[in-house]
């Protein structure tokens, strides 16, 4: 198969994520709140893992260091200028402020969508390895996240049918942005030198500014432990990925 049929397949499945919000059907608010703590734990640790094990190793023998470090660090400030801009919240709490809420966080996971698509696909085009321990990095965190959307749409008001459809609908974009990474990457190869570390500096943004800040909030030592071996497992099979693939 080639890259671009790789890249479509894996934002299939990572589209395919926004459909959680069908669990809440059957899934009582409570066990999905303690599943959605477990799978934060594991994304935050695989994003980091694909950040410092993965694309930073594989950004360093494109470029040298002192670009790669430029362009991860561009990636950190993109992420957050696009969160503060978007007014992106998770609001797990139902603590959004405001009428647009719901307008802005589905404006803000259509491009989020659209990023991650575009990570896919170059990762895939420069090696089918880092494609896919990219694309395994980025479903992880879209279970979690999707769980927050949906809920962040029912509490603006859409019934649960209208909230899957336009959760499907932002998750679309990922599509675009294959097509748009690969017309990119035909045209120039740097490209690629320039958005796997911004990738990576993505990654890292999403991990310590967003999932990690929530771990922080469960005051029971329990659960903090059990979050703990999660994060430390999404980081240990990112490696596990590196060594096998």
């Amino acid at each position: 198969m080639s890259a671009l049929g790789f890249s479509l397949l894996a934002v299939f499945i990572v589209s395919a994520a926004s459909l959680i919000g069908v669990s809440t059907l059957f899934v009582s608010r409570k066990t999905l709140g303690k599943i959605t703590s477990v799978l934060i734990a594991l994304a935050a640790g695989s994003l980091l893992g694909a950040a410092f094990f993965d694309l930073l190793p594989e950004a360093l023998e494109l470029s040298d260091p002192a670009q790669v470090l430029s362009y991860a660090l561009a990636g950190i400030v993109t992420f957050f200028i696009i969160e503060k801009l978007l007014f992106w919240y998770h609001c797990h709490n139902g603590g959004c402020e405001g009428h647009t809420f719901t307008t802005m966080n589905l404006l803000g996971d259509g491009l989020h969508n659209l990023i991650d698509g575009m990570i896919i696909t170059t990762s895939f085009l420069v090696d089918t390895s880092l494609g896919l321990i990219s694309s395994v990095a980025i479903v992880l965190h879209e279970l979690p996240q999707e769980i927050s959307d949906f809920f962040i749409l029912l509490y603006g008001g859409f019934s649960r049918s209208k909230a899957l459809f336009y959760n499907f609908l932002s998750a679309t974009t990922a599509f675009l942005g294959v097509f748009l990474a690969y017309f990119f990457y035909t045209k120039t190869e740097a490209f690629t030198s320039f958005l796997i570390p911004f990738a990576a500096g993505g990654f890292i943004y999403i991990a310590t500014a967003d999932l990690i800040p929530e771990l922080h909030k469960e005051p029971k030592f329990r659960k903090t432990f059990i979050q703990l071996i999660l994060f430390l497992t999404g980081i240990l099979l990112i490696r596990q990925l590196t060594l096998i693939l």
